[in-house]
């Protein structure tokens, strides 16, 4: 990591399943590099299931390679039994609990109630992530800070957890707040629990939800953590122009559900990009000098790698009848197996055969932006491979 470089942040969005494609861009990056163990990002920002990949990219911060070799065979293995329970027992226990506590409320007010039993997705995270080696990395200097968002459910703040250097301050703006901690596995749990899908976590003084229900800024933590150039990996972007199709048909569940799963992942995301371009643009025309004394901003660089929303619908049409049969029965009638639905499968088709083609897709993506990204990152092969020996739990 040179130290005269400007500091890049990284920042990896949530969406379920959707996040297997950030794996693939990291894979370009990866071999776009000459020095496969150094790490381009000393400061590594996730959110909801981009907040899994921020962890499993900061444990092994000493080696990039070593790190993405594991994100992607993780993920290319995938069954969706590891994140929550398919088995037939578990998926009624939790919808009749559900559907209970909706028509008589709650007999156990400490009781979590949700759709889905996410309970194996802890052992998972158990199993693969090694959050002890960020005490490691981090005074090692391979890696400057991880930041986990998740949502509270009683103060409505968006809050950022992150481990960083004793000299890094937390920080409190209008609904968000940074919290300096040692990051743990419930912090993970707690920023991808998906509203009604998965449980709520409990964390000190209050119960906290997916990170991107309240994310007004999510590039936001990385800016404050003393980033000065700004990746985004995203899940999904809607620049291609939506035609308005007359349809006379009532929206099905699906579609509904779809669409207040991409207000929450990806409207805020592209709202904060949109600001920050403003802002750069309106520091452009302010001279140099006048910018230092009077104007307390400055200018952000940032790149942007995310695939069409409608292409990975697609994609997981095509996979759908990859689901255990628990769950394709549980979402059959809410229309998620169809066109208009299929945003709903794309969050929740944790299969290896649905993830390991949006790695595919993720590193066609980076591949075709190569030059971009090697320019963007300062990826040459000056740099010095310099490992720490790895150390296991």
């Amino acid at each position: 990591m040179n130290p005269t470089a400007p500091k890049i942040g990284l920042v990896l969005s949530g969406g379920g399943a959707r996040a297997a494609y950030q794996v693939g861009v990291l894979k370009a990056i990866n071999e776009l590099s000459d020095s496969h163990c150094s790490n381009p990002f000393p400061i590594i920002c996730g959110t909801s299931a981009g907040g899994l990949n921020a962890a499993g990219l900061a444990c092994r911060a000493d080696c990039l390679s070593e790190a993405v070799s594991q994100l992607e065979f993780v993920w290319s293995n995938f069954k969706s039994s590891q994140v929550y329970r398919t088995d037939w027992m578990g998926v009624l226990s939790c919808a009749a609990k559900f559907l209970w506590t909706m028509a008589f409320g709650r007999l156990h007010k400490d009781r979590p109630v949700s759709l889905l039993d996410n309970s194996p997705l802890y052992f998972l995270l158990e199993r693969e992530l090694l959050l002890s080696r960020l005490s490691e990395v981090i005074p090692a200097g391979y890696l400057q800070a991880l930041c986990i968002t998740a949502s509270g459910y009683s103060s409505g703040e968006s809050v950022s957890f992150f481990q960083a250097r004793a000299d890094f301050d937390g920080w409190k703006r209008a609904r968000r707040v940074g919290v300096p901690t040692l990051i743990r596995i419930e912090h993970l749990l707690a920023s991808a629990a998906i509203p009604l899908l998965f449980p709520a976590v409990h964390i000190n003084r209050e119960y906290f939800g997916d990170g991107a229900l309240r994310q007004l800024s999510p590039i936001s933590p990385a800016l404050h953590l003393g980033a000065e150039k700004i990746l985004v990996i995203g899940v999904s972007n809607n620049d291609e122009i939506s035609l308005r199709e007359k349809n006379e048909g009532y929206p099905s569940i699906a579609q509904v559900v779809t669409n207040v799963l991409n207000s929450s992942f990806i409207d805020s995301l592209e709202s904060d990009l949109e600001r920050l371009n403003r802002i750069n643009k309106t520091i452009s025309h302010i001279p140099a000098e006048t910018r230092e004394k009077h104007v307390n901003l400055r200018h952000i660089e940032t790149l942007v790698i995310a695939p069409p929303s409608k292409v990975l619908d697609q994609i997981a049409i095509n996979f759908a009848a990859d689901l255990p049969r628990s769950i394709r029965s549980f979402v059959y009638g809410s229309g998620a197996t169809k066109r208009s639905g299929a945003g709903v499968l794309s969050y929740l088709l944790f299969e290896g055969s649905y993830c390991k083609a949006l790695i595919d897709l993720g590193y066609i993506d980076a591949m075709a932006r190569a030059e971009e990204l090697k320019l963007f990152l300062g990826l040459d092969s000056s740099a010095q491979c310099n490992i720490v020996p790895f150390k296991s739990a």
